[in-house]
């Protein structure tokens, strides 16, 4: 892709999802994820009704008389996009290509957050990390991510969710919004997983495609792993075929979803296979929206 033709697709997006983060998002954005945190703000005098909780030892010790510690909601949050861009991404049955859905769909949120006066930083991985991009604020910041997204020609020909996930771990700090996007056809990440949950409010983002779950019946066709670059003829006139490919897709998610339950992070599942782009996005939207809203009632 040439840089005019790059440009093109970012400021396109620009104008798509800046539109619905500011009209659609800002508030459930911010109810749903502002006020996670307290931070220090001052001490002062005791007054009758306060919390003895809050009571500055130290300080009232000093001054042989009671004080407490003010606390106020962080306003600023920090959100990190993590984006599983391997070849298994390049993939699309009759809509998007799940990487044109994840480049959507994280550019809403990352408009959402700058909106709010949130950082956003960006993690982009295959089998390995291919682009760290650290958290920042303002419009000229989120651009370069999107820029990013939609110009990413990766070095990996496969998928290491465990890696990304270490990397993550060991090179934010700070607590975060986390929103890892995949389809998820990897294992062996649970460990980092379970760390990432505990140090980040950690949210995984299943993009799928109908395809990746049922072949249709076209007879003996020629199929080619993305990422491994195997090659296999498959009779898909066959009932065990089509049922065993199914079968092992469900076991997929199945174990997707039972450990990020274990671990305590919410899952969001979106379809890049929905063909009409409006009604596609219309979906997306309805399930960002919901999510937003669960997040909020339990508050």
């Amino acid at each position: 892709m040439d840089t005019a033709e790059l440009l093109k697709k970012v400021r396109k997006i620009e104008i798509k999802t800046k539109g619905l983060s500011s009209d659609l998002f800002a508030g459930e954005y911010h109810s749903a994820f502002k006020g996670r945190g307290m931070s220090f703000s001052e001490v002062r005098e005791y007054q009758f009704g306060d919390d003895i909780r809050a009571i500055d030892w130290n300080v009232t010790a000093r001054f042989n008389h009671p004080f407490i510690k003010v606390f106020e909601e962080e306003r600023e949050l920090t959100v990190m996009l993590l984006l599983d861009l391997s070849p298994s991404s390049y993939f699309g049955s009759s809509g998007q290509f799940k990487n044109q859905l994840i480049a959507e769909i994280a550019a809403v949120l990352s408009f959402a957050a700058v909106n709010n006066n949130d950082k956003v930083g960006c993690l982009l991985f295959t089998d390995k990390v291919e682009r760290f991009i650290p958290p920042k604020k303002g419009k000229s910041h989120i651009l370069l991510i999107v820029r990013e997204i939609l110009g990413f020609e990766g070095k990996g020909s496969g998928t290491n969710i465990g890696e990304a996930l270490q990397y993550f771990n060991g090179v934010i700090k700070k607590r975060s919004i986390a929103f890892l996007f995949s389809d998820f056809m990897d294992d062996g990440y649970e460990t980092p997983l379970r760390i990432a949950a505990r140090k980040h409010d950690l949210i995984g983002v299943h993009v799928h495609d109908v395809r990746e779950r049922e072949i249709p019946r076209v007879g003996l066709v020629r199929l080619r792993d993305p990422e491994t670059g195997r090659e296999r003829w498959v009779d898909t006139d066959s009932q065990t075929v089509r049922n065993h490919y199914t079968a092992h897709y469900d076991q997929n998610l199945a174990r997707f979803s039972r450990l990020f339950r274990q671990v305590g992070s919410d899952v969001i599942s979106v379809d890049s296979s929905i063909a009409d782009e409006k009604i596609r996005q219309r979906r997306y939207l309805q399930i960002l929206h919901s999510f937003f809203r669960r997040r909020d009632s339990r508050r």
